[in-house]
């Protein structure tokens, strides 16, 4: 299992050393959201702070586009450092085209998908996509409560992948009690916002979720 650190639930004021901190514990990449107002009810971040990561960090950076119109942005997230871009598809009515932009510019590609969304809407995209993105609770805010439907959402995708080498990635409400569920679904990555940065000691939030996740059954 892979455990991705969500920058959201960070301390801004002092995120070079959060970053530190995580990537001391073990964590596999961090998950940077973007939101613009539109898409979510929220405003974030932009390509300076991905710059500013960026040089304080080795770690992947899955840059999470939870925007209108993504395609107007993709060359800039990953000149900015992006690693993997993540779209949504509620926002990408050409989502194919879309998909091939973020591989040519130079990234791998996530495809990300709302709670209502259901997993047949990214069916005929399987063969382009490095990374599915599980929201399991409606997005714009951290800190919200776990969907128990998405391990069953998580579930579907996994058949729907099969054996694409397909990253399967959850994001919202995760912790250690929903961790194993999640694994045991099909689940390969966990991104963790709140229970990783609001944690006392985050790099060992970073190791016990990780754990959780990895709970004989």
């Amino acid at each position: 299992m892979k455990i991705a650190p969500s920058i959201l639930s960070a301390d801004f004021a002092a995120l070079g050393e959060a970053v530190a901190r995580v990537e001391a514990g073990g964590a596999d990449q961090l998950h940077v959201d973007v939101m613009d107002g539109r898409f979510v009810p929220n405003i974030t971040i932009g390509p300076p702070v991905i710059e500013s990561i960026r040089k304080r960090t080795r770690l992947p950076l899955d840059v999470h586009l939870m925007i209108v119109e993504p395609e107007r942005y993709i060359e800039t997230f990953v000149r900015a450092g992006a690693d993997l871009v993540t779209v949504h598809a509620e926002a990408c009515p050409h989502l194919n085209r879309t998909l091939h932009q973020i591989r040519e510019a130079g990234a791998k590609a996530g495809v990300a998908l709302n709670p209502s969304t259901p997993p047949e809407a990214i069916e005929w995209v399987l063969d382009d996509l490095d990374l599915i993105l599980v929201m399991s609770v409606n997005p714009g805010f951290g800190g919200q409560s776990f969907i128990p439907s998405s391990i069953t959402k998580v579930r579907q995708i996994k058949t729907l992948v099969g054996t694409r080498p397909v990253e399967i990635s959850v994001d919202g409400g995760v912790t250690r009690d929903n961790a194993c569920p999640l694994a045991q679904a099909g689940a390969t990555i966990l991104v963790a916002g709140s229970a990783i940065f609001g944690a006392h000691d985050p790099a060992q939030a970073v190791k016990d979720l990780r754990s959780a996740s990895e709970v004989l059954k």
